[in-house]
């Protein structure tokens, strides 16, 4: 609810990309010139109250839904910290909010997307 509230009805943006940008969960690349890189991080410009209601979203998210368990459980395989995989969750779970709220068809955890074919 909070998030439909504060996305007005998810009328303020075009593509789930903008959402996550405005929540602020995307990776940001720090460097200074040409010599001084450093590795991604997570913004810390965004919606601080959305993003911590979606942090503590996503421990249930990734257990229940069988999306984010599927893409939790392949970045920890790999050997990624378990935060880089609940980030991942979360930004998995906005788009499939986002996806919803737009199109209007009910959730399908069997749904697979045209584009994938």
């Amino acid at each position: 609810m909070f998030l439909i509230v504060v996305t007005d009805g998810f009328n303020k943006f075009e593509s789930a990309s903008q959402l996550c940008s405005y929540v602020g969960i995307i990776p940001t690349i720090r460097e200074s010139g040409s010599s001084v890189r450093g590795r991604a991080r997570i913004s810390k410009v965004g919606n601080r109250k959305l993003s911590n209601q979606l942090f503590l979203c996503i421990f249930n998210a990734s257990k229940h839904n069988k999306a984010c368990r599927a893409i939790y459980e392949r970045i920890v395989n790999k050997g990624k910290s378990k935060k880089l995989a609940l980030i991942a969750v979360v930004n998995k779970l906005l788009k499939q909010c986002f996806a919803i709220a737009k199109s209007g068809i009910p959730y399908n955890e069997t749904y697979v997307s045209v584009l994938t074919r």
